[in-house]
Formats: structure tokens, C-alpha cells, sequence
């Protein structure tokens, strides 16, 4: 005698039976909303590069090889001076691509400055 295991035919056939119970409306919604996610979902590919000026050094934040930040200059401060060091247009421009990344505003404050210990 020969056992058969149907706990799995009753579960995939309860599956089956249950979805086809669901009006249209609600499986049209569904895969909208499935298909909107797909979509919406952004590939982002957010770097941070230095650059040389004509009197020091700035940062660029690119996305996908697009830019969209490039600073020459040391923000928040009245003069217009570029970075020192490239270390520290670095240091500003990752603070600046990690609060893009957590969704903050990108502005730098001369406390930020500070504490990245960039010399104004």
C-alpha cells in the first residue's frame, strides 16, 4: 500500500481556489501597484570626485555619471575660496553624498566645517 502526501495539493489547490475567488478589480489593482513598484524603484548610483581649480580644489557628486553637485568653491562662507587639500573637498563632498543618501537637504554649515576640521 502506497501513502500519498496531500497536505501540498490541498494547500497549492486552496491557493489556487482563493485567488480565483478575488474579483478582477482587485488583481488589475495588484498589479498596477506591482507594476508602479517596479518602476518607481530609482537605481542610483551616487559617486563623489574630487576636482582641481585654478586656486585650489572643489568636489563633484554625480549620479549615474550625470552631475549634480559640482562645488568649486567652500560653501557657507563669505569669500570665495576653493578647498585647500583635496582631503578636504573629499570630506565635505562625502558629507555631502551621505545626506544625499539618507534623504537630507545637502547644505553644509560652517559647523560641518568644523568638525571636518577644514580650514577656512
Amino acid at each position: 500500500m502506497t501513502t500519498i502526501n496531500t497536505t501540498n495539493i490541498f494547500f497549492w489547490a486552496t491557493i489556487q481556489k482563493n485567488f480565483s475567488l478575488v474579483n478582477t478589480k482587485n488583481k488589475v489593482l495588484f498589479l498596477l501597484g506591482l507594476f508602479l513598484f517596479i518602476c518607481c524603484n530609482k537605481s542610483e548610483n551616487l559617486n563623489v570626485q574630487s576636482l582641481k581649480t585654478a586656486t585650489g580644489w572643489g568636489y563633484c557628486i554625480t549620479n549615474n555619471e550625470k552631475i549634480i553637485i559640482k562645488q568649486t568653491i567652500i560653501p557657507v562662507i563669505s569669500e570665495n575660496k576653493s578647498f585647500k587639500t583635496e582631503e578636504e573637498a573629499l570630506k565635505v563632498g562625502n558629507l555631502v553624498l551621505q545626506k544625499l543618501k539618507d534623504d537630507l537637504s545637502p547644505t553644509v554649515t560652517k559647523k560641518d566645517l568644523f568638525l571636518l576640521a577644514v580650514k577656512i
